[in-house]
């Protein structure tokens, strides 16, 4: 038999998701605010119709905007209505019947994989359409992006062949100084040279100027060099190989997400590192709702002088600097001190360790 009554589970469950979601309702008001007046003079620059400012945009803004920001929402929450039922005995009075601490945390703890489930569905299958949308309604309707010229650029493709572009302009889709080197057993049979490479959209395939051919024998002792000034080929390479870039992977559903990531990292793609960061920032980030849910009620059973004032305090400071911390995990990945499934999971590990220490104080 349950140690205390189903309708006190009940209640505490309805005080937490009841909280949450007015914590999420104010702050996203607040937010949408400023983010209206920081926007409006784009928007009527660029005459954005009242429909898509609304429904493309801010409808789709919201969620991604939750899901960044649950750990605050979370830890907010717990913090917010356990310091009012601490302040009220509540909880003293709880204790009292004979309820233990541990047994008080199940409807905690059955609240906070509502809303890990919620972030992780969110996260997998709602989130990725979502900025699919608002990230072309910014492109359409907010600051203007200046032209990018990407340099430097290595690609591996399928049957060992290597693409090198010196530089990539985004203005025109053309490939400067390409060159195609094609290998068998480890040897270089053949090295395609171009002066650029332009994407055809209509035939989809590189339309190659001024482009040399040199074919090696197997001794590699002499070569046949033939040239011209224009040939079409046709690559596993595209267009959108040079328009990805870390917003690009924020739209791409799990499937293609992973998809991706086998493909950049088979061709050597350096962006491959926002793929991976996105991948595990997807898992990692509702795993946070148990732990701060843990730490939040930890440190709220406990009457403090000046009363749930210092402890929403504390607790929007915690939320902040897992936030922080979630964010500078990434730095690892991108100087490639660790690898991604690491250092995302390093901030969860980290406030795990501290639930754990907070969780065996907070009973005595």
């Amino acid at each position: 038999m349950s140690p205390f009554p189903k309708k006190l589970d009940m209640y505490l469950m309805r005080k937490f998701i009841t909280s949450f979601l007015v914590a999420m309702l104010l702050i996203i008001v607040i937010v949408i605010i400023f983010d209206i007046s920081e926007k409006i003079d784009y928007f009527v620059q660029k005459q954005a119709p009242l429909h898509a400012i609304i429904f493309d945009y801010y409808m789709n803004f919201i969620p991604y905007f939750v899901n960044m920001f649950s750990p605050l929402f979370v830890f907010i929450t717990v913090i917010f209505f356990t310091s009012r039922l601490t302040a009220n005995s509540e909880f003293v009075a709880m204790l009292s019947c004979g309820i233990s601490y541990h047994r008080l945390m199940v409807p905690y703890l059955v609240s906070a994989t509502l809303i890990a489930v919620l972030s992780l569905l969110l996260n997998l299958f709602v989130i990725p359409h979502a900025n699919e949308t608002r990230l072309e309604f910014e492109k359409q309707y907010g600051r203007t992006q200046k032209v990018v010229q990407e340099r430097n650029i290595h690609y591996k493709l399928e049957g060992g062949h290597y693409v090198y572009v010196e530089s990539f302009s985004k203005w025109n889709n053309t490939a400067y100084k390409f060159t195609l080197e094609d290998f068998e057993e480890n040897r270089l049979v053949s090295k395609l040279s171009a002066e650029s490479a332009r994407w055809d959209s209509l035939k989809c395939c590189w339309d190659l100027k001024n482009y040399t051919v040199r074919d090696y024998n197997a001794r590699g002792m002499s070569d046949r060099v033939h040239n011209g000034k224009h040939v079409d080929t046709t690559l596993s390479l595209t267009i959108e190989d040079f328009y990805r870039n870390k917003n690009t992977v924020e739209m791409l559903s799990w499937h293609d997400l992973n998809a991706l990531i086998d493909t950049q990292l088979e061709r050597g793609d350096s962006m491959v590192v926002y793929a991976e960061i996105e991948k595990h920032n997807r898992l990692a980030m509702p795993f946070s709702a148990f732990v701060l849910t843990i730490i939040g009620v930890s440190l709220s059973t406990k009457k403090r002088r000046g009363g749930i004032g210092w402890n929403i305090a504390i607790g929007i400071a915690l939320s902040f600097s897992y936030i922080f911390f979630m964010r500078f995990s990434q730095m690892f990945v991108f100087t490639d001190t660790l690898p991604p499934w690491i250092a995302l999971w390093i901030p969860n590990l980290l406030f795990t360790i501290i639930a754990a220490i907070l969780y065996k104080v907070a009973p005595k």
